[in-house]
């Protein structure tokens, strides 16, 4: 049966030129970064070089870059980072947000059992925070807030710089969640004005199993990994050299690639929401669609069915929904709940993303079997 992936934001392929630069280090050099013999050195020097490219597509420089296993861990060490670097006695407040990732959010449930204070943002119909609604948050021992700078559901991007600026215009300092951003928006730590931001490889044909942190020079925190001290004391354990050489080469191409993929990816994207809207009409109807989001993804409520059933018929389409196929009628997206999206139209939420290599064929046969899907479940 012929395939259609659609569902890059919660992976992608790895591309050949990823795969390349990983090869020779999944084979002849193999040895340790932390040695100081020849095949070490190797790694050493690879692996830095790796780092340097990961931090250009941020604007970051090397150094104020870790690498993690992942989006979650990353997201781990910057939330928890900053608040067990003190005595749990001493307090501390968190400001999160209402459409953050399930790591954003276990970390806050952990740090709210310590004792430490936790406020959730909500956002606005649209899927939007704003900074008039962040400001009554702010306390006097806010220590940090972290936000998605886009969510993957919908695609929403959010107004980071207002944001970032308005908490660190009160000492607090600010953590970001860029892993969805990365490779479909020009990114700039210093544009952001934040203090750290996650991301990860696999978002951007990249491999799985590796992502990074950049950590402004100034900011101190807790590791959560003791050991040998590796990547800089922040996240002891052997690293894992061929991901971080993947992870370099997808961070390159993302950065090059940039000014053709973005506008190639709106079109795919719009072009599949014309396809869709002519098949069903003003019903469909289309998450986010009045405020920015990213160029690759389409969100988009199908009337009158349940989405995990219209995907087990559309069977040759990857891709993504909250809504199991055998539900009770309530079950839901998280970040459509807290956008106020009603159940029943939330139930039909399907959250189609392409990459740059989904093709115009691709759209064209995805829409059409996920329509006959639709028309069947419809009756």
């Amino acid at each position: 049966m012929r395939q259609v992936f659609l569902d890059h934001n919660t992976t992608t392929p790895v591309a050949p030129a990823v795969r390349d630069a990983m090869w020779s280090f999944l084979g002849d050099h193999y040895g340790s970064p932390a040695s100081g013999y020849s095949l070490g050195r190797a790694a050493q020097e690879a692996m830095e070089d790796a780092r340097e490219q990961v931090g250009a597509l941020i604007g970051a420089d090397r150094e104020e870059i870790v690498f993690t296993a992942s989006e979650s861990e990353s997201n781990n060490l910057a939330l928890k980072g900053v608040f067990l670097r003190q005595a749990i006695e001493l307090g501390g407040h968190l400001i999160i947000s209402a459409v953050d990732a399930p790591s954003i959010h276990g970390s806050a449930r952990f740090l709210r059992r310590l004792g430490f204070e936790v406020s959730i943002a909500p956002v606005d119909a649209d899927g939007r925070l704003s900074p008039e609604t962040v400001a009554p948050l702010l306390k006097p021992n806010t220590m940090l807030a972290s936000f998605t700078l886009a969510d993957p559901e919908t695609g929403v991007v959010q107004p980071i710089s207002q944001l970032a600026e308005l908490c660190r215009s009160r000492g607090v300092v600010v953590h970001v969640d860029a892993t969805f951003a990365a490779g479909k928006l020009p990114l700039s730590v210093d544009d952001l004005s934040v203090d750290m931001l996650t991301y990860a490889a696999h978002t951007m044909h990249g491999p799985k199993g590796v992502g990074g942190l950049f950590i402004r020079g100034g900011v101190v925190l807790e590791p959560l990994i003791h050991g040998a001290g590796e990547e800089s004391g922040l996240r002891s354990g052997m690293e894992n050299v061929p991901g971080i050489m993947g992870f370099g080469k997808s961070a390159s191409m993302a950065g090059k690639l940039l000014e053709e993929t973005r506008p190639r990816m709106t079109r795919l994207r719009d072009r599949l929401a014309d396809h869709l809207r002519h098949g069903i009409g003003a019903d469909l109807k289309v998450i986010g669609e009045r405020v920015e989001r990213l160029p690759n993804t389409l969100c988009v409520a199908f009337p009158e069915v349940n989405a995990g059933q219209l995907l087990e018929l559309a069977q040759e389409v990857n891709a993504w929904t909250a809504v199991p196929s055998r539900d009770d009628g309530r079950s839901t997206s998280a970040i459509l709940a807290a956008m106020g999206v009603a159940t029943r139209v939330a139930r039909g939420a399907v959250t189609l993303s392409v990459g740059w290599f989904s093709t115009e064929e691709e759209i064209d046969f995805a829409a059409g079997r996920l329509l006959d899907a639709w028309e069947r479940l419809r009756g």
